[in-house]
């Protein structure tokens, strides 16, 4: 199914329909119009067409109460004719087109022309051969060997390129499956709650069918249309469908159109599913998304499209939405969206045209957090500078061979040109130019973005073990970063089990439970009611799954907490919710975070009603008018009571580290019936039941985690909904705070008093003051947690810009999960919407498993600077060998095939073993890098320059007084028709051994001297280096020709690892030399300030939640790290072919045209057409920027 395309996938669905029609009351068109209709027109819809919602259900045959009979062949029949709740992906890329993409890199393709040029040139015997009098410039010449041989060279550096390309697109692949295999593991997990034969389960999404009854609630995000048949005060935000922000009240009469892609802000009900997969919204937009983008498939080539692809009907039907849709007007474009044409695909696009347009949303939706990922900006930034280097050196290189040969040609020996020599000289240039082609490879070290993905992708495998599931492969690496953790304190600090310790009943407090008997029986009755009714209904406490284990808390904690309070008693609240079942309920304020309270109003027998109400004490108390005594009679509770309350029983409790929920009720009379919707006056002048102190105890290894992160310069601050009190005593167990410290902890009013000026708006100097200081913020509402996030990220205070990783698990925490640079969502008890903002799931809503990410984050980092140290030392050695070899010999005295080798193993295979380092706990040892540390340190640079300054050493003493040595024949000035000679064979192999063994020095990037200290926990590491050494000893035994290797005794091999060797006692002695005397040192790769913020960024205003631009990037993840391999080439192609500073590379960049051409590429779901990229390669970093 999933190869069909979008549309035939559509068109088979409607045929389907209508032939079965007839066996259900309403065919699937019909349903689908219903669904495009909005508010009242929807109302008037229903009455005319099917009288009410009950109608429906039986014309669907299902029962709103009990719901579908659950039975296979109904569903398999329904599956048949609505359809399935699924959307089928878009075609991976195939292995050849990912083999194609690889062939397109720039250094590769310049190789690849030398390679048939030099093939073609071997095969041509021009007829000036024989003429001695053509050329004397011994290098240059051709022996006859190799003029038998001389396509060997050319092939084998074809052969080389193949084997880049075949890794590179074997990796590629391997990521895009692991990606597709992680997506498909997020989808399988989403499970949505369904009556079926009058039992609530859990299903997949997949499974949901038309004619289910779902159970929607607070922080779903709904996976199928459907309407509204039953509940209470239910409100949806849109915004991913219409982009407008406000929330939608939903209501039976009123407006009761649910919409696959929506989240539930608030409320709960259930609702009939008409329309699913490619029939619900969200589906008609992907199925005109994927005939729009079969069009532009065939024009574009680049890019695979992850979010369209992965997708069923969940998570990214909010995605794509928007990146289209973003302030259409939906109805417009909906009723047309029956057309299966290119009009209709225009219909749902109101951005103006697929082309330009409205630049601003279209950047909005690209540029989703602030700036590209830090480590790809410093990286992309070296590896251009080294590019440079290389570029500059391969052309003197070239030009002196020419100018050398040209002058001593024809000034020195005065030789005419003759016509019949041409093509001699026409091959000596090749090879001149080969050779410089060759300087170039090495220099670019085109391993660097392979070491970051196999870095990453190994990374991300191994964080699924730890409990990290990684959404954004770049979170991981920013996590390595962090200064600053935002965390939540329920569920993530502590163990979400909440259990009731304290009371305070009928005038006494109770420092564990009562005696049931001590409590008066209308206290109790009233009590056992206000908690069994006014809780939700899917709340419930089940019996432990194994023997001797607690019971099982199902749905809201802090309800199962008071359930369980009454289980302590010896009351039982099943009874009570069979006699009043949810039906019955007359109106339901639902808990949110403005009211910070629930209430349930009931019709009691005598028609009068009865209101329970339970929420935070110091909230509800103030509501409260009258208090039960000791007998069970309302007593008056005046301000004075109240205050006298807080300083004996609140306060304490809360000290104690205990949450305080009040519990309280109210009589209103039958007649007149009171205006429900006046809040303010319902819910006043209570009668007060009972407070009790809920214990969620601390989990029992978060306070060795917070330690380590505190030692690893972590700063972790807790924002949590809980008193202050509450939070201090918490924050104190977990060690956030330490007695005595100079700390604030505030409460969301006073904070908010303390940031804002006169007029009310929020000064950024003000939060400067407050946040380095503020450990607890206590009563937070979203928005404050939204605030300081913000605040501390925009903050200029400290040299360094904070860092931040936010903790969140409710829908309000969306806002703050997105602005953060990393946001951790609880996989438990996460809802869907922080799922969706997040870009690392924590599977174990655990925070010790924050800090596992913390050290795969730096351990990232320091394996890409490892990977960046040996790679520079084996590219300034190998570069300045060719250059002055070619200089001074005329040859080099490392051939292309070797140097092709020696990158092989330099890029490929040391991408492999160095990225591969498992962490440690050392790791946790360190500050954090901060964004602005350069790559490669001081230290770094002593080592690469240290241990290039022995390997030229040797090499050079080996090229020029080797054969005395050795007592061998030189390889210098060698005479014509000489086969390969020993003498430049140990030079090859002794710069092999060197890198081997300095392979091991690399391990180690902050001057340790153990550099074999937990080797053997990485097997990789020791493969590749026992397998490259066993490669070379066959290359140098039996390469002969084409590897230009002649076979060296037994005392030649010795001596060439004897010197490999001496590379780890040098290593010993660079690391005594004192890095803070070298002061010469100069750092590299460095983001600047003002490289670090492109200028559109600066003035972007505060976009609030938009759930696409987080799915957009679901799919630019895939290839990004592919872009980023070919624009560090075009960076360097660029540069050649401008001269123009990169300064002045930036500012174009960043200049608005770029980026409006490039997000028109990146919001259509297709794919970014290589050769617009290689025309304008100035548009293409920002593309980079808007996704890392």
């Amino acid at each position: 199914m999933g190869d069909m395309t979008n549309s035939d996938f559509y068109s088979k669905n409607q045929r389907n329909e209508s032939s079965h029609g007839g066996e259900f009351g309403c065919t699937m068109e019909e349903l689908r119009s219903l669904m495009e209709l909005r508010g009242t027109e929807a109302v008037v819809k229903i009455k005319e067409t099917y009288g009410d919602t009950e109608a429906i259900c039986r014309r669907l045959k299902t029962s709103p109460v009990e719901g579908l009979p659950g039975t296979a062949p109904d569903l398999e029949k329904r599956k048949q004719i609505f359809g399935q709740n699924f959307i089928p992906p878009k075609k991976p890329k195939t292995f050849l087109q990912l083999v194609w993409e690889a062939l397109q890199d720039v250094t590769l393709i310049i190789l690849e022309i030398a390679a048939i040029i030099s093939l073609g040139l071997s095969f041509y015997h021009p007829p000036g051969e024989g003429n001695e009098g053509c050329a004397t410039a011994q290098g240059g010449a051709e022996d006859e060997g190799e003029a038998e041989a001389g396509w060997i060279e050319g092939a084998a550096i074809l052969l080389s390129v193949i084997c880049v390309v075949l890794v590179t697109a074997f990796n590629d692949w391997s990521k895009e499956k692991q990606f597709r295999g992680l997506q498909s593991r997020i989808e399988q997990e989403q499970k949505f709650t369904v009556v079926r034969a009058g039992q609530v389960v859990q299903i997949p999404v997949a499974e949901i069918v038309v004619g289910d009854i779902a159970q929607v609630k607070y922080g779903d995000l709904l996976p199928a249309d459907g309407l509204f048949i039953q509940g209470n005060d239910l409100k949806i935000d849109e915004s991913s469908l219409t982009g407008e922000s406000d929330q939608v009240r939903k209501s039976v009469d009123k407006d009761p159109m649910l919409l696959s892609g929506t989240h539930v802000m608030e409320g709960s009900g259930r609702m009939l599913v008409t329309a699913v997969g490619v029939n619900s919204q969200t589906g008609i937009i992907f199925t005109l998304l994927g005939a729009g983008g079969e069009e532009e498939e065939k024009k574009d080539k680049k890019a695979a499209d992850g979010a369209a692809a992965s997708n069923a009907a969940d998570s990214a039907n909010a995605s794509l939405v928007n990146g289209k849709m973003q302030d259409g007007n939906v109805d417009a474009s909906q009723s047309k969206a029956k057309q299966q044409d290119g009009a209709a695909a225009m219909e749902m696009q109101p951005l103006k045209s697929a082309e330009g347009g409205d630049a601003d949303d279209r950047k909005k939706a690209s540029m989703h957090k602030k700036e590209k990922s830090v480590l790809q900006g410093k990286l992309t930034k070296l590896a251009v500078q080294i590019g440079k280097a290389g570029l500059v050196m391969s052309a003197i290189t070239v030009i002196i061979l020419v100018l050398y040969f040209t002058v001593d040609t024809f000034v020195v020996n005065k030789k005419p040109w003759l016509p019949e020599c041409t093509p001699v000289y026409v091959q000596y240039f090749v090879k001149f130019f080969i050779i410089g082609v060759t300087v170039l490879v090495v220099a670019v070290p085109e391993g660097l973005p392979l070491a970051v993905t196999i870095s990453l992708a190994y990374s991300v495998k191994k964080m699924m073990k730890d409990n990290n599931l990684v959404r954004h492969l770049d979170a991981c690496e920013t996590m390595g970063n962090a200064t600053a953790i935002c965390s939540d304190k329920t569920g993530t600090l502590t163990t979400n089990r909440m259990t009731v310790v304290q009371a305070y009943v009928g005038d006494v407090h109770y420092k564990e439970i009562p005696d049931p008997s001590s409590i008066n029986t209308k206290t109790m009755e009233l009590l056992v009611n206000a908690i069994a009714i006014n809780s939700a209904y899917t709340t419930k406490i089940l019996p432990p799954e194994k023997e001797g284990a607690l019971p099982r808390q199902v749905g809201n904690k802090t309800e199962c907490g008071l359930l369980g309070f009454m289980l302590d008693l010896k009351q039982d609240y099943e009874p009570v919710r069979s006699q009043m079942p949810e039906e019955k309920l007359y109106k339901v304020y639902t808990f949110n975070s403005v009211r910070k309270s629930m209430s349930t109003v009931i019709k009691l027998p005598d028609e009068s009603f009865r209101m329970y109400s339970k929420g935070a004490s110091e909230i509800v108390l103030k509501k409260c008018c009258k208090i039960l005594n000791g007998a069970g009679e309302p007593r008056v509770f005046r301000p004075r009571d109240r205050d006298e309350m807080v300083k004996k029983v609140i306060e304490p409790m809360a000290c104690d580290g205990l949450r305080t929920i009040c519990v309280a009720y109210r009589d209103f009379p039958s007649s007149p019936e009171p205006d429900w919707d006046n809040e303010n006056d319902i819910l006043n002048e209570l009668t007060c039941i009972c407070v009790v102190g809920i214990e969620d105890p601390v989990r029992p290894e978060v306070p060795e985690a917070i330690r380590k992160c505190q030692r690893a310069g972590i700063t972790v601050r807790m924002v949590t909904g809980d008193n202050i009190n509450t939070a201090r005593a918490i924050a104190i167990k977990c060690g956030i705070i330490h007695p005595g410290e100079d700390f604030l902890c505030l409460e969301g009013k006073e904070f908010n008093r303390r940031i804002r000026n006169e007029k009310g708006e929020i000064e950024q100097e003000r939060i400067d003051k407050i946040w380095p200081k503020l450990r607890v913020l206590a009563r937070s509402s979203p928005t404050d947690k939204h605030t300081l996030v913000k605040g501390i990220i925009d903050s200029t205070h400290t040299e360094q810009r904070q860092v931040v990783a936010v903790t969140g698990d409710g829908t309000n925490d969306g806002p703050a999960l997105k602005k953060a640079d990393v946001g951790f969502a609880m996989g438990i008890a996460g809802t869907d919407v922080a799922k969706e903002a997040s870009d690392i799931i924590l599977t174990d809503d655990n925070f010790s498993s924050i800090v596992k990410a913390v050290m795969w984050g730096r351990n990232v980092y320091d394996s890409i600077s490892k990977f960046l140290q040996f790679q520079l030392t084996v590219n300034v050695v190998a570069v300045i060998v060719a250059f002055t070899g070619a200089c001074i010999t005329q040859d080099s005295p490392l051939k292309a095939v070797q140097m092709l080798w020696v990158n092989l193993i330099m890029d490929t295979f040391a991408s492999l073993a160095l990225a591969t380092e498992p962490p440690t706990e050392t790791l946790l040892l360190r500050k954090p890098y901060g964004r602005n540390k350069p790559l490669i340190s001081r230290t770094m640079m002593k080592n690469i320059l240290g241990h290039a300054v022995y390997q030229l050493a040797l090499i050079f003493t080996l090229l020029f007084v080797g054969e005395k040595m050795f007592q061998i024949d030189s390889g210098r000035n060698a005479p014509l028709h000489s086969p390969p000679s020993e003498h430049y064979t140990i030079i090859f192999n002794t710069f092999v051994m060197m890198q081997l063994f300095n392979e091991i020095n690399a391990r180690k990037i902050h001057g340790e001297r153990n550099v074999f200290d937990g080797i053997f926990r990485n097997p990789i590491f020791c493969t590749i280096v026992l397998g490259t050494f066993a490669i070379q000893i066959v290359i140098v035994q039996f390469g002969g020709k084409p590897f230009s290797c002649s076979p060296l005794q037994l005392d030649q091999w010795m001596w060439c690892i004897f010197i490999g060797l001496g590379e780890l006692v040098w290593g010993q002695v660079i690391a005594t030399i004192p890095t803070s005397r070298l002061k010469f040192l100069k750092e590299a790769g460095r983001l600047t300030q003002k490289e670090e913020i492109p200028e559109e960024e600066l003035n972007e205003d505060v976009e609030e939640i938009d759930h696409a631009e987080r799915e957009l990037r679901r799919g630019q993840i895939l290839w990004f790290r592919g872009l980023n391999r070919i624009q560090t080439q075009i960076e360097v192609v660029n540069t050649f072919k401008s001269g123009a500073s990169f300064q002045g590379a930036l500012r174009r960049q960043s200049s608005v045209t770029s980026q409006s051409q490039d997000v028109a590429n990146l919001s259509s779901p297709s794919r970014v057409s290589l050769s617009n990229a290689l025309s304008s390669p100035t548009s293409l970093p920002p593309a980079a920027a808007g996704q890392g």
